[in-house]
C-alpha cells in the first residue's frame, strides 16, 4: 500500500509538471528568478498572495489589470496590495479577521482581495445585487472588520453594524470614509512577511432556494486543482482574458487567480453588457472570455446590425460556469464562433465536478462532461450505495478544494470523504455525466420518479424556444406534476399545445407539464440562475 500511494504521488507530481510545462506556467527562467519563485511558493504556499509575488517576479512590466482606469502591471498590483496591506493593518486588520468585499468587476476588488491574502485575512465576497436587509443579514452574520464597497451601493449601508470600517473603492467620493487610492499611497509598498495563518475565503451560495450561506474554504493544498483544470481547458501563458462573469462569484474569482497563474492579462467592465462585452474581445484580441450561460445567450440574442461586426477571431476558450448551461446555447455559440466553449459544472462546496469541452458538447450538448483528474465522483441512492452503472443517483464530490463547511455551522452530506453536490445525475455508456436536476427537486407523478432538469434539457432545444425552467406543483390526482415557464422566439412562435406534443414526442408520457405558461424573460440572480422560488 505504500508503495502504491509513493507511485501515485510521483504519478501525480509528472502530470502537473507536464500540464503547467504546457500551459507555460513552468518554463525557462534566470536561476535567481527561479529562487526567488521556489522560496516564494515554498514559505507562502497556494495562495493569491503567493500567486501575485510569483507573477510580478515572472512577468514584471507586462499588463495585468485593464479596466476604466486603465492598466496596471503585475509588478504595480504587487507593490499596490503591499501598500493596501500595509493600510489595512494600520486600521487593525490582522490574520483571520474578515475583510468584505462588494464591488463590480475592477482593480479594487482583484487589489482587496490581493491585499487580504497578504495579511492572512478572510475575504467575504459580497453579491452586488443585495438588498440592504440581504447585506445587512450576512454582515452581522459574518462579522468582518472591514467593508470595501463602490460608492453605488452607499444606500445599502443603513442597517450595517456601527463599528465597521468602511473603504470607498472609487477614488472621486465624498463620503467622507478612505478611499482605496488614499490608503494605498499613504504608506510604503515593499514587500510584507508572510502572514501566520493562510488567507481564506467566504463565498456566499447563490440563494436560489433561500437566504445565501457562507460557504469557508482555504487556500488549496498544492497545485493539482489547477493542473487538473487545465488539462481540461487550454489555456496559455501571457493570453489575453475578458472576465464577464461577478468577481464576487467563485467562477470569476477563480479565473482572476488562473490569470495571475498564467501571467495573463485581465480585461474588466463593470457591468456586463453584450455589445461592450464583445467589443472588448475584439479590441484586445482577446483568447478567453469568462462568463456565465445567460451572458452567451444575451450576446447571441443582439441584433444582427450589431452582432455581425463582431469577429472574435482569436477566441480559443469560451470558458463557463455559474448555472446550467443550455445545450442549444453551446450549439449556437459554437456554429457562429467556433468551436470553443468549455462548460464547467461545479458549485461553492464542491467545486469542480466535472468539465466539458467543444468535443463533448458536439456529441450531447446536454452533458456536464467528464471529472477533471483530480476530482472523483460517486452516484449514491437515498440509503448511501453507489447506483448501478448507467442509473441515476446523488452527485458526491471528492477532490482537494471542497469547502470546510457553511460558516453558520450547517454542513452538506459528507460520505466517505465525499460531499454532496446537491445535484442528481448519471453517467452514461462512454463515462460522460449528465445532471438530471437538484436532489431536492425530483417529484413523485403518480408513483413515477420525475427530474425537472431532463424535461428543461429538451424543451430549451425546440427551435422556438429561448429557455425554459420546469418546476414540481401540487396536483390532486397525481400527487405532484410538472410546470413550465417558457421563454419563446417570439410570441405565438409555439403554444402550449406544441410544448406537450413534443415532450410527449421525446420522453415517457408522465414527464409532459400539465402547464405551459408563457413568459418574456426568466428571473435570474447575478450569475444567471433561475429564481425558481420567483416563478411561483
Amino acid at each position: 500500500m505504500a508503495a502504491d500511494r509513493i507511485k501515485g504521488r510521483f504519478a501525480d507530481a509528472g502530470f502537473q509538471l507536464k500540464v503547467l510545462t504546457e500551459t507555460g506556467i513552468v518554463s525557462p527562467m534566470r536561476p535567481d528568478r527561479t529562487l526567488k519563485v521556489l522560496s516564494t511558493l515554498l514559505k507562502g504556499g497556494t495562495t493569491p498572495a503567493t500567486a501575485a509575488r510569483i507573477a510580478a517576479i515572472k512577468h514584471g512590466d507586462k499588463p495585468f489589470i485593464v479596466d476604466e482606469a486603465g492598466s496596471l502591471s503585475f509588478a504595480q498590483v504587487d507593490r499596490r496590495t503591499n501598500s493596501l496591506a500595509r493600510a489595512m493593518a494600520r486600521l487593525g486588520v490582522g490574520g483571520g479577521d474578515g475583510v468584505a468585499i462588494m464591488c463590480r468587476n475592477h482593480r479594487g476588488f482583484i487589489e482587496s482581495n490581493l491585499a487580504a491574502s497578504k495579511l492572512g485575512a478572510t475575504a467575504l465576497f459580497l453579491n452586488t445585487m443585495f438588498s440592504g436587509p440581504q447585506l445587512a443579514g450576512v454582515v452581522h452574520r459574518e462579522d468582518p472588520k472591514v467593508l470595501i464597497y463602490d460608492a453605488e451601493f452607499t444606500g445599502l449601508l443603513g442597517d450595517l453594524p456601527e463599528g465597521l470600517i468602511r473603504v470607498v473603492a472609487d477614488e472621486n467620493s465624498d463620503s467622507g470614509e478612505p478611499t482605496l487610492e488614499e490608503l494605498i499611497s499613504s504608506t510604503e509598498d515593499t514587500q510584507l512577511d508572510f502572514p501566520s495563518e493562510a488567507a481564506r475565503f467566504i463565498i456566499l451560495t447563490s440563494g436560489t432556494t433561500g437566504a445565501p450561506k457562507g460557504a469557508q474554504r482555504n487556500s488549496p493544498d498544492g497545485l493539482g486543482g489547477l493542473a487538473g483544470l487545465l488539462d481540461c481547458i487550454p489555456h496559455r501563458s501571457g493570453e489575453a482574458m475578458v472576465i464577464a462573469a461577478p468577481l464576487f462569484h467563485s467562477w470569476g474569482f477563480i479565473n482572476s487567480v488562473i490569470a495571475m497563474t498564467l501571467g495573463a492579462t485581465v480585461i474588466l467592465e463593470r457591468r456586463f453588457d453584450p455589445e461592450s462585452t464583445m467589443d472588448l474581445v475584439d479590441r484586445h484580441s482577446a483568447d478567453v472570455l469568462v462568463a456565465v450561460p445567460v451572458m452567451l445567450q444575451r450576446i447571441l440574442d443582439l441584433p444582427s446590425d450589431v452582432s455581425t461586426r463582431f469577429r472574435a477571431e482569436n477566441l480559443k476558450i469560451t470558458t463557463l460556469s455559474g448555472s446550467a448551461l443550455p445545450g442549444g446555447l453551446a450549439i449556437r455559440w459554437m456554429d457562429r464562433y467556433g468551436d470553443n466553449v468549455y462548460n464547467l459544472y461545479g458549485s461553492t462546496e464542491v467545486a469542480f465536478v466535472s468539465i466539458a469541452g467543444p468535443g463533448d458538447l458536439r456529441k450531447d450538448p446536454s452533458t456536464a462532461g467528464r471529472p477533471p483528474r483530480g476530482t472523483a465522483v460517486m452516484l449514491l441512492d437515498e440509503d448511501g450505495a453507489k447506483v448501478p452503472e448507467g442509473e441515476t443517483g446523488r452527485i458526491f464530490v471528492n477532490n482537494n478544494m471542497t469547502f470546510e463547511g457553511y460558516t453558520g455551522g450547517e454542513d452538506k452530506e459528507r460520505i466517505e470523504g465525499y460531499v454532496s453536490s446537491g445535484d442528481v445525475g448519471h453517467f452514461n455508456y462512454d463515462g460522460l455525466l449528465f445532471v438530471d436536476g437538484r436532489d431536492d427537486e425530483m417529484i413523485v407523478s403518480g408513483g413515477e420518479n420525475v427530474f425537472p432538469g431532463e424535461v428543461e434539457d429538451l424543451i430549451a432545444s425546440h427551435e422556438e424556444v429561448v429557455e425554459v425552467a420546469v418546476m414540481g406543483v401540487k396536483d390532486e390526482k397525481f400527487g405532484q406534476v410538472l410546470k413550465a415557464w417558457v421563454v419563446p422566439v417570439e410570441s405565438g412562435a409555439v403554444d402550449e399545445d406544441g410544448i406537450k406534443a413534443f415532450v410527449r414526442q421525446n420522453l415517457a408520457s408522465y414527464k409532459t407539464p400539465k402547464e405551459v405558461i408563457f413568459i418574456s424573460e426568466l428571473p435570474r440572480n447575478a450569475t444567471g440562475k433561475i429564481l425558481k422560488r420567483s416563478l411561483e
